[in-house]
């Protein structure tokens, strides 16, 4: 406990205060007791003159902060095309994964797996942004609508999932819609902006090629 002078004045009205530290644990508590005779201390509520600085603790949080992952981006790139073939020749075609890298710029293989059809292996080769991109996945083909729906998602390395349907426009044309959802990669994510567009493009430019190898796999 340790005692000093606070403040002082001459007027015989001042109040001259001393303040007396009494040292806590959680902090210092202060009093300021009125030492002027002409002054009635009882006047004083013991709130207004105790009041105390909490003591800042030097120990190290027992709680360190924890680094999270950075939430990855998801891109969504739709592409669409009306072709002169039925809607169920357009996704028989369609569902002849193998043959996709036949009409698709960008895919280079699909293996179905023999032990377990609705599951297969892609590859994906393509040079872009100055630098040629691989990728690589498993994905399992989810339950489809027959002539109106094919979708999938991965199992495991590039993230990304899709559907595709078809819209019969008549008897002998139908509307093929594919969409796909991909986690962009980090490797790519210094062109994320510009990676949308190209993808919508390659799309664009693959379901052109499918109206032309569905035509011929109708004939076949």
């Amino acid at each position: 406990m340790s005692i000093a002078p606070l403040t002082s004045n001459s007027s015989p009205n001042s109040l001259i205060l001393i303040h007396r530290s009494i040292r806590r644990r959680n902090g210092i508590i202060f009093m300021a007791i009125p030492t002027s005779r002409s002054i009635n201390s009882r006047s004083f509520s013991l709130p207004d003159l105790v009041f105390k600085i909490p003591r800042t603790s030097s120990k190290r949080s027992r709680n360190p902060l924890k680094f999270v992952s950075p939430v990855m981006e998801w891109q969504n790139c739709t592409a669409k095309m009306e072709v002169d073939i039925p809607a169920s020749v357009a996704y028989k075609c369609y569902s002849d994964r193998e043959a996709i890298p036949k009409w698709m710029p960008f895919i280079s293989s699909v293996k179905v797996l023999e032990d377990n059809p609705t599951l297969s292996r892609w590859s994906l080769k393509y040079n872009a942004f100055g630098q040629d991109i691989e990728f690589s996945w498993l994905a399992r083909n989810l339950q489809p609508t027959p002539n109106q729906k094919i979708h999938w998602r991965s199992l495991e390395g590039l993230p990304n999932r899709g559907v595709v349907r078809f819209y019969p426009k008549g008897p002998s044309s139908c509307l093929v819609e594919l969409t796909v959802s991909y986690e962009v990669p980090p490797l790519l994510s210094p062109v994320a902006s510009a990676l949308q567009p190209l993808l919508e493009r390659l799309l664009q430019r693959g379901l052109k090629s499918f109206a032309t190898f569905a035509k011929k796999y109708q004939t076949a």
